[in-house]
């Protein structure tokens, strides 16, 4: 485990040199990030001035969730979609190879060797964005709060790490996967809104709404692994089932994703051959 950590650090000290070499890009990359977020800030903004509530979330309830989003996803785009990206640019150009020849483990190497330190922008920006959520609550947050909401920011990072792993792993077999990495953009998208929002309005009727919610709460669960950690910082407590489901899910992804993985690499043919 120190070996790992050792080598972790090391790759962090890579990044921040790469980010160092190409200064401009760095603070592009961050200015853009920062309208990003303003411009999502102030589009949910007007809506709130025009409405009460978004489902069943209300303005400081919505912010906090949208800020728990953002952080899930600034995580992951900073510490594994730039490696996800490029691992069928290892395999085109046959370095992958080299990473097989390593005396480490496989996927670890592949899954942490580059970072975007700029995301770390977006992460400053979320925590922000949940700190005033809650202070505009004026609701106290027990400990016990904070602790599991941690835990589930870390399921959600587990869950969507599992899912680009696993598209990735397909580069093997198809040479480019860039249709797949569209394929995991459309589909995360649905995390960006609550659960509730999609909602029926009759109740005597299966609408495509709850259609959606069924499909993506129970069979890919990518509604709750936003919408759990939001709720159990500004929500009443519901019970276990959604948390449950959740954690479940992610344990199991990311079994799934090491066994395509590895069973990925088992057809890979090296450029030598």
């Amino acid at each position: 485990m120190r070996f790992y950590l050792r080598v972790w650090l090391m790759f962090c000290r890579n990044a921040l040199i790469r980010e160092l070499t190409f200064r401009g890009n760095f603070v592009i990359t961050i200015l853009t990030r920062l309208f990003w977020f303003a411009a999502q800030l102030t589009l949910f903004e007007i809506i709130f001035r025009n409405v009460g509530k978004i489902g069943d979330w209300s303005r400081p309830e919505y912010f906090a969730f949208m800020a728990t989003g953002m952080l899930i996803n600034a995580l992951v785009e900073a510490f594994f979609m730039p490696n996800a990206a490029n691992f069928s640019e290892l395999i085109r150009s046959g370095n992958l190879d080299f990473a097989l020849l390593k005396p480490i483990d496989t996927q670890f190497l592949i899954s942490f060797e580059k970072m975007d330190l700029a995301m770390f922008n977006q992460i400053i920006l979320a925590a922000s964005l949940l700190c005033y959520s809650l202070m505009s609550l004026g609701r106290p947050v027990a400990m016990w709060q904070v602790g599991l909401y941690l835990l589930y920011v870390g399921v959600g990072v587990a869950f969507f790490y599992s899912l680009m792993i696993t598209l990735a792993s397909t580069s093997i077999w198809l040479g480019r996967n860039q249709g797949l990495y569209d394929f995991w953009f459309y589909i995360t998208i649905f995390a960006r809104y609550p659960r509730s929002i999609y909602n029926g309005v009759n109740p005597a009727a299966w609408e495509l709404g709850e259609i959606i919610q069924f499909g993506f709460s129970y069979l890919l669960p990518i509604l709750l692994v936003v919408t759990v950690p939001a709720s159990i910082l500004v929500k009443p407590f519901e019970g276990w089932e959604f948390p449950a489901i959740a954690v479940m899910s992610a344990v199991l992804g990311l079994l799934i994703a090491r066994s395509v993985f590895q069973w990925s690499l088992k057809s890979y043919r090296s450029a030598s051959s």
